[in-house]
């Protein structure tokens, strides 16, 4: 079997090979060639050791040495070449605690997470496959490579890898797989919050961001999130619903766009449910103040993963306003973007979208011409450049501050009653204007 590989990998595989050091391109990316797609990036395991890649490469960089990792650079492009090794249990980080260097590539496969990123391959002999990862790709499995206890207990993130692959690559777990993540699901405590958010963040970009649903089957979201773990069976008894808290969250996921910001928005938009319901004399259920406490569940999550502080806001800010009624106004819509921002703005709205979507089909015709009319008027915003923001008035504080006005909150209320006005008339948005405005507005504070 021959694949269009990279170039430079098979260079450096070439090289090493006639070095006189058995190599192959390993892992991931030989599962991507066989199932016909373009590897992000390319791994390659090779007999050889970091002191041998070093003195057969002319540039290299040292990126993890003590593990056996050179990174090579050919043609301006980095490639990892790793030395066949055995390891031992994985520490906090990404590197396992020992590692003790071999020359056999079964014995180098055998220590990998599943049997589909345990093959080998190089153009002279092919594909080596020691644990029938083909057959699995073909079965669309995702199996680990012998013992799946033993796999777990060594590094505890391959449990919510193969969430991740399932999703990415729409595979299904086989069931002694499973069975082992039930048992050691606990285990993924020990992982680092970095490790575990940049698997989440793939399951969240995949064509199947709803799989997050197998965390909770398999008893791991109860460890990573525990506010979302609350919402699965939690009941949501009124006319507008039709999925318990969880699924509808499940669901609100599925129906957003790839965007890391707005899946993150989708998948915690309604945590704060199980907190805050109420039954009335009807026995409909309502959640009262759950966008707040939303908002707040989500800050504690975000920056407990330590996401970026900018995602954070971002997300915040959608969590705490998705279900707020924008009506498909221009003074509505220029007001809410003045509070979100352009772009989020529209993030907003198709975080809307998604969550009507995820609840009963009767009532969603009328849900999604409001939004699209408030989207369709959002377009006519940005594309006819109107003022909504702050930065868009023509005078600031300097100029206020020329015609008598002090430094401080006086001329920061001054400017938010200037872009109200603004907003519902852009006409009024002239110098002149609004300096008269202005000296105006001065005027009555001291009446």
């Amino acid at each position: 079997m021959r694949f269009i590989a990279d170039e430079g990998a098979l260079a450096v595989v070439e090289k090493l090979n006639k070095a006189g050091f058995e190599s192959y391109i390993a892992g991931g990316s030989v599962r991507d060639l066989i199932m016909g797609k373009t590897p992000h990036d390319y791994d390659i395991a090779t007999a050889a050791r970091p002191q041998d890649v070093k003195r057969i490469f002319s540039r290299t960089v040292d990126t993890g040495i003590k593990h056996g990792t050179i990174t090579v650079i050919y043609n301006k492009t980095g490639y990892e070449v790793t030395t066949f090794r055995h390891e031992g249990a994985y520490n906090d980080s990404r590197h396992p605690s020992e590692v003790s260097f071999i020359t056999d590539p079964r014995e180098d496969c055998l220590r990998r997470d599943f049997t589909i990123n345990a093959m080998l391959y190089d153009p002279g002999s092919g594909v080596k496959d020691f644990f029938g990862g083909m057959g699995d790709i073909n079965d669309r499995i995702i199996r680990c490579v012998g013992d799946p206890e033993k796999r777990f207990t060594e590094d505890a993130l391959r449990m919510l890898r193969a969430v991740r692959f399932k999703a990415v690559l729409n595979f299904s777990i086989e069931p002694d797989t499973e069975r082992a993540i039930r048992k050691y699901a606990v285990l993924i405590k020990k992982v680092s919050s970095e490790r575990i958010l940049g698997e989440l963040n793939k399951i969240l970009l995949s064509e199947h961001p709803d799989y997050v649903r197998d965390l909770h089957r398999l008893g791991l979201l109860k460890f990573i999130i525990p506010q979302l773990e609350r919402c699965f069976g939690e009941p949501q008894k009124n006319k507008y619903h039709i999925y318990d808290v969880g699924e509808h969250i499940m669901q609100t996921v599925k129906n957003t766009p790839p965007d890391l910001i707005l899946r993150w928005a989708a998948l915690l938009h309604d945590t704060g449910k199980p907190c805050c319901p109420s039954t009335d004399a009807n026995g409909t259920i309502h959640f009262y103040g759950h966008h707040r406490e939303s908002r707040r569940i989500a800050l504690d999550v975000l920056h407990r993963l330590h996401i970026d502080s900018a995602s954070i806001r971002d997300i915040a800010l959608l969590v705490e306003n998705h279900d707020y009624r924008v009506e498909p106004t221009y003074t509505a819509v220029k007001r809410m973007m003045a509070k979100t921002g352009g772009e989020l703005f529209e993030k907003l709205l198709l975080l809307q979208k998604a969550d009507n979507m995820a609840k009963n089909p009767e009532h969603l015709p009328d849900k999604l011409r409001r939004i699209n009319a408030a989207l369709d008027i959002y377009k006519n915003v940005i594309a006819q450049n109107q003022p909504y923001k702050l930065s868009d008035l023509v005078v600031n504080g300097s100029d206020l501050m020329k015609i008598g006005y002090k430094q401080g909150r006086e001329i920061g209320d001054t400017l938010k009653v200037l872009l109200d006005e603004v907003i519902i008339n852009p006409e009024l948005n002239t110098r002149s204007r609004l300096i008269h405005r202005a000296v105006e507005l001065k005027r009555k504070r001291f009446r």
